[in-house]
């Protein structure tokens, strides 16, 4: 394992602050400022692969110790062009970095061919500190990674998990509170039906097992995008629908929580529905608009979602979304969701340009939502939005300087949204705190 120092560029929060200079307004409801948010941003020193770019992963993983531990999953550069090399990269409190490449059963870094939107990976942590990274599937077997003990290798696993040989595909993972891991995927190579499961690893006794099928239907298939675990132990999932087998572009943007402790599913107003939930029966965030059509064609240009995030005000969900809406101009614009009244209340968060598949969200006790996108053009692409008491919604700008064009975010216990930046173009990952 490799540590290494950075060079860190940081400006305190008083010096951010006094650069927050309000600017015109840049959509219905939004207005953005040059601003930076992030109070610390650093440079991670392994070099990154332009293959590092997804919208549905969970690539941060963060735990405190005697002080807080990031881990970011990555795709370091293979030895020709067209492949990658999968890592961790561990940055301690102390601001040291080391590396944890992902080693195969012969002892050698496991190796993948690029596949952008897909063969990416997504970490957790679990309760005893043991590292587990699902990555490189796209219909592919299981190819799962993980330590035996915190600060021990990260080795294959494969073999371990159930499902054994039929082919997975987005697999987004998250920690529980008591140190027990949920995934999500999308299951089976079927050109007819592609449906969603729910596992769960018991760290009490280092087991996978499947928890349910929680979304299937014909001729359809289900994206995942995110998953959270509240603190009572309810796991809440994000997910879309597309017309089968594949294709870019979503439909029906849905909502489902999962209760441990009666093995029972529901929807936002506590429900209880029967799994695996179908179309029809989901609880949808984003229902179909005029002129949206059910198409497998990755050159269709009409209303469709593409990418959603999942966050927790206690045991409410809050989402993200982009949608592609028939006059939008062809732009994927930026939404705020949230359940009230038996229904969806959505906002319109950003509408002023194109948006790139690449999406976070937390909640913050003083700013309450804070919604993460990324424009596809400017000198600063990545922003972060916040509502006032009026409703209007200001983005400032969160990396100044840096020319990432991929976001993920996860919030620590210490209450800090931990940024995690690929930068494409430059083969350049970021760590930013703010």
């Amino acid at each position: 394992m490799r540590r290494s120092t950075v060079r860190t560029f940081t400006a305190s929060a008083a010096a951010l602050a006094a650069l927050l200079v309000p600017a015109p307004a840049v959509g219905a409801d939004t207005a953005r400022t040059t601003a930076a948010a992030a109070t610390v941003i650093e440079k991670v020193p392994y070099a990154m692969d332009a293959s590092n770019q997804a919208a549905w992963w969970t690539p941060v993983a963060t735990y405190k110790g005697r002080g807080q531990y990031t881990y970011f999953a990555f795709n370091e550069p293979g030895p020709t062009a067209a492949t990658h090399r999968p890592a961790i990269a561990r940055r301690d409190p102390d601001g040291v970095w080391s590396r944890l490449p992902l080693l195969n059963g012969d002892g050698q870094q496991a190796e993948f061919p690029d596949d952008n939107g897909h063969n990416q990976p997504s970490i957790a942590r679990d309760g005893s500190g043991r590292l587990h990274v699902f990555t490189s599937m796209h219909a592919d077997s299981w190819r799962y990674f993980r330590t035996e003990a915190p600060g021990g290798d990260v080795t294959d696993h494969a073999s371990e998990l159930p499902d054994q040989g039929v082919g997975i595909t987005y697999p987004v993972v998250t920690t529980a509170p008591n140190g027990d891991l949920y995934l999500a995927a999308r299951v089976g190579t079927g050109s007819d039906r592609r449906p969603g499961k729910l596992y769960r690893w018991d760290n009490a006794n280092s087991r996978w097992s499947v928890v349910a099928t929680f979304a299937s239907a014909l001729y359809r298939s289900v994206y995942p995008d995110d998953l959270t675990v509240d603190t009572s132990g309810r796991v809440h999932l994000l997910y879309e629908w597309a017309k089968a087998p594949a294709t870019a572009f979503r439909h029906q943007l849905s909502y489902l929580a999962y209760d441990p402790s009666t093995g029972s599913f529901a929807d936002s107003e506590n429900t209880t529905v029967t799994t695996p939930v179908t179309p029809a029966t989901s609880d949808v965030v984003q229902d179909l608009t005029a002129g949206e059509e059910w198409s497998a064609d990755n050159a269709y240009t009409g209303p469709s979602v593409q990418s959603a995030k999942l966050t927790l005000d206690g045991s409410t969900p809050k989402i993200a979304y982009r949608y592609r809406s028939a006059d939008s101009g062809g732009h994927f614009r930026v939404y705020y969701a949230y359940p009230s009244g038996g229904g969806w209340v959505r906002k319109t968060v950003y509408a002023a340009g194109q948006t790139a598949a690449a999406l976070g969200v937390t909640w913050d006790e003083t700013d309450t939502k804070r919604i993460y996108y990324v424009t596809t053009s400017g000198t600063d692409r990545v922003f972060s939005a916040t509502q006032s008491a009026d409703g209007a919604w200001t983005a400032r700008s969160a990396v100044p300087g840096v020319s990432a064009d991929r976001l993920a975010v996860r919030r620590d216990s210490d209450g800090h949204d931990v940024l995690y930046l690929p930068d494409t173009a430059h083969n350049t990952l970021y760590y930013a705190t703010r």
